[in-house]
């Protein structure tokens, strides 16, 4: 296994949400705390960490604060802030593992295929014989 550096919050890597969620992880506070120190509703704060919507400047400065953040980098990842997952080992992945899970869900899906096409053979006929 291989340590592998990650910057998880950099602009490419995670999006305004990931990094109010990490942020908020990493002082351990739960939604509900942080919604009610910003003093909006839990709801809010979870459509921000989702990525359907926005705060406005004044939150977004308050939220920087109680997170111990900049507000630069919970927009675009870059200056103070916090780091990933801390001591994360990265595995190297296990091709041969993933493979023959590959060719079981192949399988499994031929299986299921084969059932369909039956299941659609009977119906047609049972359409047909209502017809006649």
């Amino acid at each position: 296994m291989t340590q592998e550096q990650t910057d998880w919050y950099a602009p490419e890597a995670a999006t305004f949400g990931d990094r109010v969620a990490g942020a908020r992880d990493a002082t351990g506070m739960t939604q509900a705390q942080l919604a009610r120190r910003l003093g909006v509703k839990k709801t809010t704060l979870t459509s921000w960490e989702d990525d359907l919507s926005e705060p406005r400047a004044n939150r977004l400065s308050m939220m920087a604060g109680i997170l111990n953040v900049s507000i630069m980098w919970l927009l675009t990842g870059e200056g103070d802030g916090t780091s990933g997952p801390a001591d994360e080992v990265v595995a190297a992945p296990d091709f041969g593992e993933v493979l023959a899970e590959l060719r079981e869900i192949r399988a499994d899906m031929r299986t299921t295929a084969e059932r369909t096409a039956r299941l659609e053979k009977k119906l047609r006929l049972l359409v047909q014989q209502e017809r006649s």
